[in-house]
């Protein structure tokens, strides 16, 4: 059984300007008869305001009258003359004939800028296909050698508002990178306990012995070299 959009709203104003039955406001309501009776006492639902079902479309005037006439008879809800369509689904983004010589260029920027970044999240920034993703990721598109990184945010593809979000949400997903054991690949200065007991060597090392020559060495190597001249 259908029943009002706000019941407790509907509720209080049927106890404060009816003659209904506890019974036929909580059946209508979809609520309990103690809950009806605790709103008529007073005791809950204080702070609603009552809602008219009959402004709002929800009941007739006519089946007010027959319920207040008989304690017996049940209160159904209107059919809303109004059709509300049904929501369509979301499809691929549009993106403008003047930026779809851009798109490429875009994806190429987001694999290379943001290597986090999943494959549907790209496809919903710019509007491209699995497909163009994984042919630029692996150099198979038939313009590869022409394409050159571009920003889609300058292109015009996507907001920054929009780029920003995906990357926060695709750094969540990604994994945590192991912190490194105490020590291991992280160079650190030496504890105070290491430096304090160094003692510094004050003692100057020994002057190496100095080679005598004697006057007799001299004169020998000047005859040595008269004789080689001669």
């Amino acid at each position: 059984m259908a029943t009002p959009l706000m019941p407790k709203a509907t509720a209080v104003w049927l106890v404060d300007n009816t003659s209904l039955t506890f019974d036929q406001i909580a059946t209508f309501c979809a609520l309990h008869p103690l809950e009806v009776r605790a709103i008529a006492d007073g005791e809950s639902a204080q702070g609603i305001k009552g809602m008219d079902p009959i402004s709002a479309g929800q009941l007739s005037r006519d089946e007010l009258e027959a319920a207040q006439k008989d304690p017996n008879h049940k209160l159904k809800v209107a059919v809303s003359k109004v059709i509300v369509p049904p929501l369509k689904k979301k499809g691929p983004r549009y993106t403008p004939l003047s930026k779809r010589q851009d798109r490429p260029n875009a994806i190429l920027w987001l694999v290379r800028s943001h290597p986090e970044l999943k494959d549907a999240q790209i496809i919903r920034l710019v509007g491209t296909t699995k497909t163009t993703i994984e042919a630029i990721k692996e150099r198979t598109h038939w313009n590869s050698a022409n394409l050159q990184p571009m920003d889609p945010v300058t292109l015009g593809l996507c907001t920054q508002i929009a780029l920003d979000a995906e990357v926060t949400k695709a750094a969540k997903w990604a994994p945590v990178k192991p912190e490194p054991a105490e020590g291991e690949g992280v160079d650190t200065i030496q504890p105070a306990e290491e430096t304090q007991n160094y003692t510094l060597d004050t003692t100057r090392p020994a002057p190496a012995e100095e080679e005598t020559i004697s006057a007799d060495d001299v004169f020998a190597n000047f005859q040595k070299k008269d004789g080689d001249e001669s």
